[in-house]
């Protein structure tokens, strides 16, 4: 290893030592350059004349000149790195200076071509780019220039006079640069040569392995090494850069072509390809890309390994296989129905409108036969059971074995998602009126089933499918054959019993915290509201998020509780702003059970005055779903809310119900799109045109519009063209905790 390192060293050393022998021009090139940007007599006489007043013009250009480096972001990575090895940046910066300012007040090249030679030579050591170069000597030029016109000289000498100094920045210019390119040049000779060298020691280890193995001049295309078994393929003909590209799967040819476009680039690259090579029998290779690169990260040399790899492809499918299916009944298990039911769900979103639908399965007697006629006879029946629905499963929806007797049905995406749901169900129903048959006996079976759809019960696999398994065992407790998910009366048992202890003295142990997320207006960036989002601390499982705690506490009569500590909470933290000088409010949400409550004025009112703040510090946020339960409860309640100050947003807006008269009963201040009509607003017009609506909707009705849910910038300038006032997401931030919202406020601006 230290012998390597000395290697590696003494080329570094040679590398140099060949680019600072380049740094002097010969007698003929240098006449070269001053006979192709020659300066006639009198305009050299004409620059001695005014060297001095060009001298005091030229001093302020030091700044701008430092300016121009450092408000670079890549050239300043370049000095911090010089810096970081030990170079001294202040002495590097005045030395380039030096050579350029000298230009101005000298007209012969010839007391400075070593300098402005050597100078590009140590701009190149230090990975200067070239356009770094020349956008200096062009920011001098324009300097000199304005600098000139301000010079109360005669007109004929003024456009003399920046004739000549542009011939002079040229000329330096070019002598710079030769210098630069002589050492790249350098530089780059003797790396191939040393890859070169390194090439034939390795020759005779690369000629016996079984592999395939070259290498590539990439600039000549040109095969400069083929290990033996490779030159034993190809004895006559060798193409350049693949010489097995024509033996390549037709299929798999674009693949390989892609894949050393990749290595071009500069990066390691790998494809797994099908050819035909060995005794023209089909077999799967990886190849493998690697290119060696120059100090200006260019490749040099590509090298490139071809491994036979056929027998990992059969044995990664058989492991694929059984990691995939259900042995027993040859079904997809659950780890590839949930890929089948992410799919669905991207193809659902990028469909307006579609729902997708996931049933969840259980056997109501398995247990029985299974424990009484034992566990073969248990597994005859899983398959007979599978045999049976998959004869009933369209080929383009999902059927699975999720465990025991349980089975997961998918179906894709579908505008009419409830009617085809329908028409599944019916026939599993009248499927299963059949009995199945075991030697003499006849073994009656049922099923029950629980319904969910995406995107109104979940937005992942996992939400679905629990929620499909919350309303199957709602389904077997009501002794019902089926059940659509219903968030209202959908709470597992297991996450009931499991929290219900816990959420009674998790408010005591302080276990609750509040999350905020910024609201944005649009047109001026700046925060002018915060939505307080409930998370539960809790101290086994970590963080838990609302949609799992506010089903349990409603059940268990705690939503209350909650709800009187978000508000005070989120009251007295905007109390806390405001005292930093931050007067924004704060929106929480209320759910249908708190809204129904009929102390949830007098809570509110209490929360203000707790947190000692005015109404307009509060907007409460309902779903529509929430109003339409009792639309003149509802009138009631948001009208003394309004009268207090405090404002009103309808939540998830789009999603609910298609009248929209209430509108016009309610005292509603402002409108939340919902994130499913944001997603993909950057480039869907459907929903283009459904949050134009919206907004157009809510601003004749005279409220205020935010998007909830904007990921990224092509939403936020679609919301911006169509006129939406404010956003929220992750595009601006994700929800935070009370310290991190303070410190984004005060990185962001926001702050006083």
């Amino acid at each position: 290893m230290a012998d390597i390192k000395k290697d590696r060293r003494r080329r570094a050393e040679e590398n140099h030592s060949g680019t600072v022998s380049q740094q002097v021009l010969s007698e003929v090139q240098l006449k070269e350059y001053n006979y192709a940007l020659r300066i006639l007599p009198q305009e050299a006489r004409l620059l001695e004349y005014y060297r001095d007043s060009l001298a005091t013009v030229t001093a302020g250009f030091a700044e701008v000149y430092y300016n121009f480096l450092f408000d670079n972001p890549d050239i300043a990575d370049v000095f911090y790195r010089y810096e970081r090895d030990g170079g001294d940046v202040g002495m590097l910066v005045r030395k380039q200076l030096e050579n350029m300012l000298a230009s101005i007040t000298d007209a012969s090249a010839n007391s400075r071509q070593d300098n402005l030679v050597a100078a590009g030579a140590d701009l190149f050591e230090n990975t200067f780019r070239p356009v770094w170069i020349i956008a200096s000597y062009n920011l001098l030029t324009r300097f000199i220039k304005k600098q000139i016109s301000r010079m109360e000289i005669p007109a004929t000498d003024r456009s003399t006079l920046e004739s000549v100094i542009t011939t002079v920045l040229l000329r330096d210019l070019g002598l710079t640069m030769e210098g630069f390119w002589r050492a790249s040049h350098a530089v780059a000779r003797k790396e191939l040569a040393h890859v070169a060298a390194d090439l034939g020691m390795v020759e005779d280890l690369l000629s016996g392995i079984p592999h395939y193995v070259w290498s590539v001049d990439v600039k000549s295309n040109t095969v400069m090494y083929a290990n033996q078994p490779l030159q034993s393929l190809y004895p006559d003909t060798m193409q350049a850069p693949i010489p097995c590209l024509a033996d390549t799967h037709e299929d798999d040819r674009q693949q390989l072509l892609n894949t050393w476009q990749d290595a071009v680039s500069g990066s390691n690259s790998y494809a797994e390809i099908r050819m035909c090579l060995a005794e023209g029998i089909q077999h799967w290779y990886r190849i493998s890309l690697f290119p060696s690169l120059n100090r200006l990260g260019k490749p040099v040399l590509m090298h490139c390994i071809l491994e036979d790899i056929n027998y990992l492809i059969s044995e990664r499918k058989l492991l694929q296989q059984l990691a995939t299916t259900d042995r027993l009944t040859n079904l997809p298990n659950r780890s590839l129905w949930a890929d089948h039911l992410n799919l669905a769900l991207a193809a659902s979103r990028r469909i307006p409108g579609s729902q997708v639908v996931v049933i969840s399965l259980d056997i109501n007697q398995f247990k029985m036969y299974n424990d009484t006629l034992g566990h073969d006879v248990g597994d005859i029946l899983l398959r007979d059971v599978a045999s049976r629905l998959n004869s009933i499963i369209r080929e383009s929806d999902s059927l699975a074995r999720l465990g025991g007797d349980q089975f997961g049905v998918l179906l894709q995406p579908a505008n009419k998602a409830r009617k085809a749901t329908e028409r599944v169900i019916t026939q599993i129903l009248d499927s299963f009126d059949v009995p199945f048959t075991y030697q003499d006996k006849q073994l009656c079976i049922s099923l029950t089933m629980g319904i969910s759809f995406f995107p109104d019960n979940g937005s992942s696999e996992d939400s679905l499918l629990t929620n499909a398994e919350s309303a199957m065992q709602r389904a077997k407790r009501n002794g019902l054959p089926y059940q659509y998910f219903d968030p209202r009366n959908d709470v597992s048992p297991e996450e009931q019993l499991r929290y219900s202890g816990q959420i009674r003295t998790a408010l005591d142990n302080n276990e609750f915290l509040l999350h905020y997320q910024p609201q944005v207006d649009i047109q001026t960036s700046r925060i002018i509201g915060a939505e307080a989002l409930l998370r539960w601390e809790h101290p086994v499982e970590g963080t838990v998020m609302p949609h799992r705690i506010i089903p349990v506490a409603e059940q268990l009569g705690m939503i209350t509780s909650i709800t009187n500590w978000v508000l005070v909470t989120a009251l007295r933290q905007c109390k806390q702003w405001s005292r930093e000088g931050i007067s924004i409010p704060v929106s929480v949400n209320v759910s249908a059970r708190s809204f129904q409550n009929p102390r949830l004025l007098e809570k509110i009112e209490w929360a203000l005055q707790e947190a000692d703040v005015s109404g307009d510090c509060l907007e409460i946020e309902i779903t529509e779903a929430t109003l339409m339960q009792d639309l003149d409860h509802a009138a009631e309640v948001l009208n003394r809310l309004s009268e207090s100050g405090v404002s009103i947003a309808i939540d998830d807006f789009g999603t609910g119900y298609s009248s929209l008269s209430y509108l016009k009963r309610l005292p509603i201040h402002t409108l939340k799109i919902d994130q499913s009509f944001i997603i993909d607003v950057g480039f869907d017009q459907q929903d283009v045109a459904i949050v134009r609506s919206i907004i157009d909707l809510g601003h004749n009705l005279g409220y205020k519009v935010v998007a909830e849910g904007v990921e990224n910038s092509m939403a936020w300038d679609m919301l911006n063209k169509l006129g939406c006032d404010t956003a929220q997401g992750f595009h601006i931030s994700k929800p935070l905790s009370e310290g991190h919202f303070s410190s984004w406020l005060s990185d962001t601006g926001h702050a006083a």
